[in-house]
Parts: C-alpha cells; sequence; structure tokens
C-alpha cells in the first residue's frame, strides 16, 4: 500500500492506520498483562481525528496544560490527567472542571491548589525527581542537575502528604524496559517509604514499547511486582510508543544546487515540520535511501526556508534526484504535527489518514488563514 502515499499533495503527513492498530494492540495487552494503565501523551501525537480508535485500546489521555486536557476530555473522553511545571492560575478551574488526575510539581504549588482541588474530587499526586539519569540527552533528562522538573527527595515534604493520592516520575526518552526498571529502584529507595500511603504511582513516558527490540516481559514483571508489593493502580504515559513508524511525511524536490555538494531542495522543512531533527538532533529514515556514499547518488536534503541549518541530513540514492520527485520521511507522526510551525510564511503540511483497506483520507489541510491567525 506504501507506493499509495506518492498519490498526495505535498507536503503531507500520512498516519499509518494498520501500523498505529499494531502499536495499539501491542500497548493494549501489556497492559492487560501487567494490570496498568496506559494513557495516550498528547504531547507527542495528538491527531484527535484519531482519538476515538485509540481510546478503543488505552484508558486515557495526558497533558501538559489546559488546551491538551481539554482536547483528550473533549475528543476521548476517558481518563484525563495532567501535569504542569507550574499551573497558571487563570486556567486551574476550567482544569478541575475536565481532569480526574491532577499531578503538582511542587508542594508549593500543591498548597496553593490543594483546597480546590480537592473540593472538585480530583485524584492528586506529587511528580518526584528520582535524580538518576539513564540517558545522554541533557535537554530532555529531567534527572539532569539543576533540573527543574519534580521535587528531589532533599526538598520532600511528608508533613504536606494529606490529601495526596499519587506520586509521578517522568525520566525516560526512547529508551527500553532496563531503564525504567533502574530508575523504579532508584524512586523505590528515595521515595520508597510512601509507596504504601499512595493509591497510584505514574511512571510516565519514554518508554518505547512497542518497538521490535523492548523487553515487555521485563516490564510487565516490573510492575506486577510493584503493584503486589505497595498495591497500587500504575499508569503509563507514553507518547512515541503510541504512534512510533506510524507516519510518514511526504515531500516534493522543488530544487537541485550544487556548492561542492548536490543539494535538493524540498517542500518539506526541517525547522518548520520536523522540529525534532535540528533539536535532537536526528537523521530522520527516508524510504529507498541509504547513509552518504553507499549509493552512487549523493544529496544534502534542505528546506526552502532562509534558516541556512534547516538541514534534514545526507542521503543516497540509487538514481540522481529530479525537481518533482517525491520522497518519503519514515517515522513522521511523532513530535511532527504537534511541533510544527509556519516560520518564514511556510505552508503546514496537509494530514492524512492511510486506512487499512489502502485508501487515503486527507482530513486537514492548511492554508494563508492559518498563518495568518498565529500572528496579529
Amino acid at each position: 500500500m506504501r507506493e499509495k502515499l506518492f498519490s498526495v499533495e505535498t507536503p503531507c503527513y500520512v498516519i499509518d492506520e494498520q501500523r498505529l492498530i499494531e502499536n495499539l494492540s501491542i500497548l493494549s495487552e501489556t497492559a492487560k498483562q501487567a494490570g496498568c494503565k496506559i494513557l495516550l501523551a498528547q504531547k507527542a501525537f495528538s491527531m484527535f481525528s484519531l482519538y476515538p480508535l485509540i481510546g478503543k485500546y488505552l484508558d486515557g489521555t495526558t497533558a501538559s496544560g489546559l488546551f491538551e486536557a481539554r482536547l483528550g476530555h473533549e475528543e476521548m473522553g476517558k481518563e484525563t490527567h495532567i501535569f504542569s511545571a507550574a499551573y497558571l492560575e487563570k486556567d486551574f478551574d476550567a482544569i478541575l472542571k475536565i481532569c480526574d488526575h491532577i499531578s503538582f510539581n511542587s508542594f508549593a504549588q500543591w498548597e496553593k491548589y490543594k483546597a480546590r482541588a480537592m473540593a472538585a474530587g480530583a485524584s492528586c499526586g506529587i511528580r518526584i525527581n528520582p535524580e538518576h539519569s539513564t540517558q545522554e540527552h541533557a535537554i530532555y533528562d529531567p534527572c539532569a542537575p539543576g533540573s527543574r522538573l519534580g521535587v528531589t527527595a532533599e526538598a520532600f515534604r511528608p508533613d504536606l502528604l494529606a490529601g495526596i493520592e499519587g506520586l509521578h516520575f517522568h525520566t525516560l526518552c526512547e529508551q527500553n524496559s532496563d531503564a525504567l526498571i533502574e530508575t523504579l529502584d532508584a524512586a523505590e529507595e528515595k521515595f520508597g517509604i510512601y509507596f504504601s500511603q499512595m493509591k497510584w504511582l505514574n511512571l510516565g513516558g519514554g518508554h518505547h514499547i512497542t518497538r521490535k527490540d523492548y523487553d515487555r516481559s521485563a516490564l510487565i514483571k516490573r510492575i506486577l511486582k510493584l503493584k503486589e508489593k505497595y498495591q497500587v493502580e500504575v499508569y503509563l504515559e507514553p507518547g512515541e510508543a503510541i504512534a512510533y513508524y506510524a507516519g510518514y511525511l511526504v515531500a516534493s524536490v522543488l530544487d537541485v544546487v550544487h556548492n561542492g555538494i548536490d543539494i535538493a531542495l524540498l517542500d518539506a522543512s526541517a525547522a518548520c515540520h520536523m522540529p525534532d531533527v535540528l533539536e535532537m538532533p536526528y537523521r530522520p529514515p527516508l524510504t529507498e535511501s541509504a547513509m552518504p556514499g553507499e549509493k552512487p547518488y549523493n544529496y544534502r536534503l534542505a528546506g526552502a526556508t532562509c534558516l541556512a541549518g534547516d538541514i534534514i541530513g545526507d542521503y543516497s540514492f540509487e538514481c540522481p534526484l529530479e525537481i518533482g520527485d517525491q520522497l518519503v520521511f519514515e517515522d513522521m507522526a511523532i513530535y511532527t504535527m504537534v511541533k510544527n510551525n509556519t516560520f518564514n510564511g511556510i505552508c503546514l503540511p496537509s494530514i492524512a489518514v492511510l486506512h487499512s483497506d489502502g485508501t487515503i483520507e486527507t482530513v486537514k489541510k492548511f492554508g494563508y488563514k492559518d498563518f495568518r491567525s498565529r500572528l496579529s
């Protein structure tokens, strides 16, 4: 069915429905075997037209602010969890109306909002910081020195736990179950004395559960052990795992220039349409390409913005690239639509679904009004 991708008007994000269902089935079965609940972390994937499908497999959504919380509540309608490093006073009453679980980043925030949250019947938690790093990407490491995320053991206030029903940590990024187990051991060492006082533990996201080499049996075993020991509900809130390799960004070659190397300018931009390429950074997978030098024709792929560093990466191909050729970037569902922008007035890619029956449905197109509406 992949040839259907070349029928879309570029640039276009295309979500592979069958691949999404495969991921969701794995997550649903994992949750069943572990006796835990799994939520969609909307910060990675917020394509709400697919929320009814996702809701058939998962237990709800988690949000980082009011708008995400409202989206999850309105479009999926199951459990709605929220964590924010600091809540806006003007948003909190609205949050209380739609969120059943609220996690606070500090005891100061908890004291500020405690009475209102408890009166609304929300199940409240505190985010903890195990201070145990398992990754090398400092920008995504909540356990890095000086982190603003989560309460450390030194700053923990057991005298303020009345009304707190859960503990929450999120420390992983694209990692296997060994990293979670290691982090959970560290969290237990520092905060385990409080676990038995809780109704739930939220182990955050960053779990690559749907990746082929992910050790799901180890995850299940550790969660079962945690539940048995402390008699708590356990939540996981992956984002990437839900739409992992379930999306594409189809782009077209606009021009080819030469400056020591051949450079293909595309109607897709790293800066505008796949910001993680520059932030992480990483080289996105591209169908029918290879590393530079592995195939006869080498190109640097870049966007058409005025940003000199709007570079997607270097690739090689079997044949020369021609103006009008279409390229298919893979794993483009996550951290793309949720982070893209209209810098330089570049239009956002359309959004489409490749259905399981092979048909493609365009669910959203963007234009000048979308660009203008962000400005004043």
